[in-house]
Order: C-alpha cells, then structure tokens, then sequence
C-alpha cells in the first residue's frame, strides 16, 4: 500500500488520498455499507425463513409457529428488522422490483396471473424459495414452478 501512495495521490486527489492513508485501505464507494446493511438483512431474513423448515401453512398465520405464505415474509424480515405490509401483494408493491438476472438471496419472489399477486417467497438461490405453499403443507425449500414471477428487493 505504501508503495502505491504517491500514484493514488495523483488520481485521487490529496483529501482522497488522506483519506486512504488515514483508514490504511481503499474508501468505500458511497452507498457502500447500506447495501452491505441491506444485504446483512436480506441474509438474515433467509436464514430464519429456512429455520421455519416444516412449521404448518394456516391461512392468516404469521408465526412464530405456523404461517401462511406472506406470513412466513412478514414474519422473517420482521425478525431481521424491516417492516412489510400485511399480504403478497401489498408486499410487491412495498418493495423495489428487480429484474431475474439481478435477484440475490433474500429478494422476495412473488408469483402472478392476471389477476395479480397470488403467492409470495423468499429466493434461496439456484432457482429454489422458501415458502409457505397452502393448507395441509408445512414450510418448506422448493423449486419455483412458474415462469410468471417477479422478483422484489426488501429496503
């Protein structure tokens, strides 16, 4: 690193370069550490999710011990510290939609006819969700089955 300093004072400018040679490191592009929040987050919900592995579906449920599908959302991002409205389709329009080849781990998938929303998970990664799917199932990790999906980042 110190070898490098007299060329980063150059193309970074001298409070630029301070900087690194203050923090001993390259500085964080701006809007750095709240994506690494949002992403903290968005693990942490997964996670719990996944910990709710076999608890029953019962419409209207929203845990901790059984759940129906927004229910299971709710209650996961609730417990990693992010509010969501109460239904699928109250929580597609609360968060920030993203594109298939964007989602990540955490976004939620929500599932869609003409009618609109109809279910809701959350991506697990490799094509697979954790959802609470209806009546007489459990929580569980499965592969979407759709192709009429879209994809949405809780902020």
């Amino acid at each position: 690193m110190r070898e490098q300093l007299p060329h980063l004072l150059v193309r970074a400018g001298t409070v630029s370069a301070l900087t690194l040679a203050t923090l001993g490191g390259p500085a964080a592009a701006p809007g750095a550490a709240a994506e690494a929040q949002l992403a903290a987050v968005s693990a942490k919900a997964l996670r719990i999710a996944a910990s709710k592995q076999g608890a029953p579906y019962k419409w209207g449920a929203q845990g901790p011990d059984s759940f129906d599908c927004s229910g299971l959302t709710l209650y996961s991002y609730r417990r990693a510290g992010r509010a969501l409205p109460r239904t699928a389709a109250q929580q597609y329009r609360h968060t920030e939609h993203v594109s298939r080849s964007s989602r990540r781990g955490g976004d939620l998938v929500f599932f869609h006819s003409g009618k609109g929303v109809y279910h809701v998970g959350i991506y697990a990664g490799d094509d697979r969700i954790w959802h609470a799917p209806k009546a007489g199932t459990v929580v569980r990790l499965e592969r979407i089955w759709s192709r009429t999906v879209w994809y949405g980042r809780v902020r």
